[in-house]
Formats: C-alpha cells, structure tokens, sequence
C-alpha cells in the first residue's frame, strides 16, 4: 500500500512539489479513481465551504483558507478513505480558528445540514440532538485532529486580495470599480481549484487582473507585458487564465451519482481487504507440537525403560506380608542420599542393578539379588539419619520458641511492674499536691477570717468611745 502524508510546507514555501499534483497520480487517482471524479469532489467541496461561510458569516479570508486547506489535504490523502463532507466541516472550523473568528462545531454541522436538505429539495428540519448527531460531532473534531497531523500543523496561507487592490493602485486603475470588483471575483472563484497549490499569490493576483481587463476590454500594457514588473511569467498567467475559464465551462455530476461512485470503490477495497485477512489466516503457522525435555537423575523419559533397583526382603517377624519395597535412588527428597545410592549404582553392572520381566496393572515381577539388599539398607540407614536429623532440628527449634516466648513474657512482665509503678508514683504525687494545695487554701481562709474579728473588734470599740 502507497503511502501518504510526506507534504513539506514552510512559511517561506506553502506551495506543493509538482511530483504530488496532477497530471501526476495523486491518493485517489493511485486507489482507482478517475481524475475528473476527483476534480467534481474537489469542486463541490469548496461550494460547500464556500456557502456555509456565508450562512456562518465568516469573512472571504477564513474561506478562502478552508478552500486552500480542502485541497491540501486530499493532495496528501483519498477521497476514498475519508468523506468529502466531513473533511470539509474540519477545514471550515479549522479556517475559522485560524482566522481568529471561531465557530462552534455544533453551529457548523446545523448549517451542513440545512445546506445538505436545501440541494436535495426535502423539508427543512432542524437536527436532532441524538446519537446520529453526537457521532457526527466526534467524526468532524477527529477529522479536524487529522487534517493538522497530515498537514503537519502548517496551516498558513497567504491570500492575494491586498495584492489585487495595490497592482490596479499601480496601473492607476483603482477607481475603476467594475475591473477591481470583476478580478475580485475571479481570485475568489479560483480558490475551488489547485492553483493556490501551483503558483504564488502574486503571479494569481495578476493573471485575475488581466482576465477581468480582457473581459471588460480594459487595455492594459502588452508591450512587454504589465505583470512582469510584478515578478509573474507568461506562462503561468495563462495557465491560471485557463483553468479559470474551464471552471465555468465545466458542469460536475451531482452528488448523488458521485456517492454511487465512491461507494464502488469503498466496497471494492472492503473486500480486498477481506481477501487479505483471510488469505493472512490460513497462511498462519500451525502451533508447534510441545516437546518433553528428559533430565537425567530428575524425570524418566518415555521412550527408554526405568531403572528400578531389587526390592529389599521384608522385615522380620512379619512372614507372609510380602510388598514390593521400590527403591528409586533418584527420585529421593534428601540431597546426600541421591550421591550415595547414584555412586553405588555406578560401580555395579546393568545386569547386577535390573531385570524387568513384566509390568501390569502397576505391579512388577524381578528377580532377588544380593547387592539390592546392601542398597536398601544403606538407604533405611540414610532414612534413619534424616529422620532423626529433622526430628533434632524440630526439637531445637521448639525449645527455641519455648525460650523466646519465656523471654518475652518475662519483658512484658517487666514492662508492665514498670508501668503500675509509674502509675503509682504519678497518682501519689498528685495526692501530694492535692493535699497541700487543701492545707494552703484553709490557712488562707482562716487569716482572712482573723482578720475580719480583728476589723470587727475595733469598730466595736471605736462605738463605744
């Protein structure tokens, strides 16, 4: 699949290499779509954004910046893959912000709406607010989200409409309101092509200029040519001249037959891609079968047959209770019995170590031999051993327990006679200090009332006298 998006644009150079434009293939030329298919899309798109600034009240430079943005964008992407009428709601909004005159996204999908109702002739309803309409909405935000990142958030664009009024300034023309309206009109009518993509805004504000002067039989210099002292080629003049004059010679499908169209290609890439989903499914790789790894001295393989050691003779005083004692040096839990029983293993011979007759219903016949018993009662000896070795360390380890907790109690003890002594200490001082601020308080009362009797006295005394 081709890939799209590889546009450099800079503030000094906003137009577009010729390798991406037409006659060259384009993204919806290279998926199958013919050129005059696309041109028609171009067209009515920038109607679209065209009419909807006017319902907007948008001024002529946030629209002719949505129209420059429109072809852009599909100069890097295809009609094929993203909806025209979407793309064009993102460019108006974008446009708008741009030209700091912003417009919410609510208001621009009602008037692509009305717009939508009054080409098809249906009654005119206003726009449910439901789920079509909240789907729409987040459609046109993501659209605009990837008109920036395709555009690489260049979204400068340098318009000629000051150029047109300083050029006839120039020509001493400015007063002639019918040549400036006339090439007015022309520049504002060019922006449904990809002029603005080819050539710089001088050499268009010139070609208008002279294309409405041939119109209104205005003569103008010829002998050199006017437009050269503004830094625009022949050439280009008159390419800019005709491709203004096809667009009104040109009449595009309607909408509905280009939908058709679209529609062909859109599900004839659906099933390609089926194609490819399912051709990439039953190519895929079947799972690999999982492999057993056999470790020696660990786990037995399959294949080979295990190496079983003679059972030892049963215990005595207990005649007639015969089992079979299996005894599997690898298969022991404890390391130094696995080295003991593998190295006596190793100085016997196979012959010596196994003779399987017949393994069925989990039950094995073998033939009695000496060095079995050696090997078994090494192993009961090493069993022993290990038993009594946990056995120790189960008991060490509980009269650990039993000191730790005896320890631990004996602190907490300690912690607490530390506590009700403190206790004790703190609530005797508190009596203390109880107790003489009690003594303090009565002696203070009672020289009070010894001073009082003594007040009391010599009043009565002084009566008297």
């Amino acid at each position: 699949m081709s890939q799209y998006g590889h546009i450099v644009l800079t503030l000094s150079d906003v137009l577009l290499p010729s390798e991406k434009l037409y006659p060259n293939s384009t993204p919806s030329t290279s998926e199958g779509l013919p050129w005059d298919v696309e041109y028609d899309l171009r067209l009515i798109g920038c109607e679209l954004i065209q009419t909807a600034g006017l319902l907007l009240k948008l001024p002529q430079t946030a629209v002719a910046t949505g129209q420059v943005l429109f072809h852009r964008y599909f100069y890097s992407s295809s009609f094929i893959r993203r909806r025209m009428e979407v793309v064009a709601m993102a460019c108006t909004i974008l446009a708008a912000k741009v030209e700091e005159n912003a417009r919410r996204v609510r208001d621009v999908v009602n008037v692509f709406h009305h717009i939508k109702q009054v080409r098809s002739g249906s009654i005119i309803q206003p726009l449910l607010i439901d789920q079509a309409y909240v789907d729409k909405k987040k459609e046109v935000i993501n659209a605009e989200q990837r008109l920036l990142r395709e555009l690489g958030f260049c979204v400068y664009v340098k318009h000629p409409h000051k150029m047109i009024a300083m050029y006839l300034k120039v020509l001493e023309k400015e007063r002639e309101n019918d040549l400036v309206q006339t090439s007015w009109n022309y520049m504002n009518d060019s922006l449904r092509t990809d002029i603005f993509l080819r050539f710089t805004p001088e050499t268009i504000a010139c070609a208008c200029i002279d294309l409405a002067a041939r119109t209104l039989q205005i003569p103008l210099p010829k002998t050199p040519p006017w437009y050269l002292i503004f830094g625009a080629k022949p050439e280009e003049v008159h390419y800019i001249m005709i491709s203004i004059i096809r667009l009104y010679q040109h009449r595009p499908r309607s909408v509905e037959e280009i939908e058709k169209i679209l529609n062909t290609f859109r599900e004839k890439r659906e099933d390609e891609r089926k194609k490819l989903r399912s051709d990439f499914g039953s190519n895929s790789p079947a799972q690999q079968p999982s492999t057993e790894i056999s470790i020696t001295s660990t786990m037995v393989s399959s294949s080979t047959p295990p190496i079983i050691a003679q059972p030892s003779p049963p215990p005595p005083g207990k005649k007639g209770q015969q089992k079979d004692f299996v005894t599997l040096p690898v298969l022991f839990y404890s390391a130094p019995v696995i080295t003991t029983t593998t190295t006596t293993t190793t100085t016997t011979t196979t012959d010596e170590i196994i003779d399987i007759t017949t393994i069925t219903n989990g039950t094995t016949s073998k033939k009695p031999d000496t060095t079995s018993s050696r090997e078994s009662s090494t192993v009961k000896n090493h069993r022993h051993r290990h038993r009594r070795k946990r056995s120790s360390s189960q008991s060490r380890s509980s009269s650990r327990s039993v000191s730790r907790s005896s320890s631990h109690r004996s602190q907490k003890k300690k912690k607490n006679s530390h506590r009700t002594v403190s206790r004790s200490r703190s609530s005797s001082r508190k009596r203390h200090r109880h107790q003489k601020d009690k003594h303090q308080h009565n002696n203070h009362t009672s020289n009070n009332h010894h001073k009082e009797d003594k007040k009391r006295q010599s009043r009565s005394s002084s009566r008297d006298d």
